[in-house]
């Protein structure tokens, strides 16, 4: 089995806001290979290029929020190559299109994209309070998430480009690769109600929901997610 595994975060924080999960899955697998990668800080159309160069060949892809959309992404750009992809509280869509309701109308994320030239702390402040909305108590959530969020703005333009135009869903069609999907409950940003959507257009990949929990859900209960990420590498390796 390959046992490396490459994680991104989300939108709007640094890398530390993995280290919670990073310690639990090493502390569920000690023979884990667990590499952390930040976004990177160069133009949206060279984002994936980027990753490419910067995530190890043939490592398990594990990504939270927007982190999880782009691992989508390289996982069908690598094909065989890549052993399976894990995302956590992200779909192959984060807005809504016509023919995907159950995601961010397109109207809220340019607000945010307007807020980052005009108050970035502020803006920054509002996505973390969306990120712990629903948890069980969300403001000693918001709390944590304010210490992991970034301070410049040099990905952030970038990043919500990415959030506005992925839609990875013919791509992951055709990677043939094992797919989880770790959604949370109470999401505010990825809903869970769009479970029924992936299966729909994904019927193979595994979907797991947590009720209960927020789209910060890595904070919340990082030793749970590290178990389900474990058991579904294992599973996925002896197939």
């Amino acid at each position: 089995m390959r046992n490396h595994l490459a994680l991104l975060p989300g939108w709007g924080f640094s890398v530390d806001v993995l280290e919670p999960l990073r310690q639990a899955l090493l502390a569920r697998n000690p023979h884990w290979h667990i590499s952390v990668h930040r976004l990177p800080e160069v133009p949206a159309e060279h984002w994936l290029a980027a990753l490419e160069q910067d995530v190890p060949a043939d490592a398990w892809l594990l990504g939270w929020s927007l982190g999880g959309q782009l691992a989508q992404a390289l996982a069908a750009q690598r094909g065989e190559h890549c052993p399976g992809v894990i995302s956590l509280a992200a779909s192959p869509s984060f807005v809504a299109r016509p023919d995907w309701p159950h995601g961010m109308p397109p109207a809220t994320l340019q607000a945010f994209s307007e807020g980052l030239s005009q108050a970035l702390q502020a803006t920054l402040k509002r996505f973390g309070l969306l990120c712990s909305q629903g948890a069980a108590e969300p403001r000693a959530l918001a709390r944590a998430l304010q210490s992991h969020a970034l301070t410049e703005c040099t990905a952030l333009p970038a990043g919500l480009a990415h959030l506005a135009a992925l839609d990875n869903r013919a791509a992951l069609a055709s990677y043939l690769g094992p797919q989880l999907y770790v959604l949370a409950g109470n999401d505010a940003l990825v809903p869970a109600e769009v479970a029924p959507d992936l299966l729909a257009i994904l019927p193979d990949v595994e979907v797991q929901l947590i009720e209960d929990l927020s789209h910060a859900l890595l904070l919340e209960q990082p030793e749970l997610l590290a178990e389900l990420v474990d058991v579904f590498v294992h599973e996925a390796a002896d197939v």
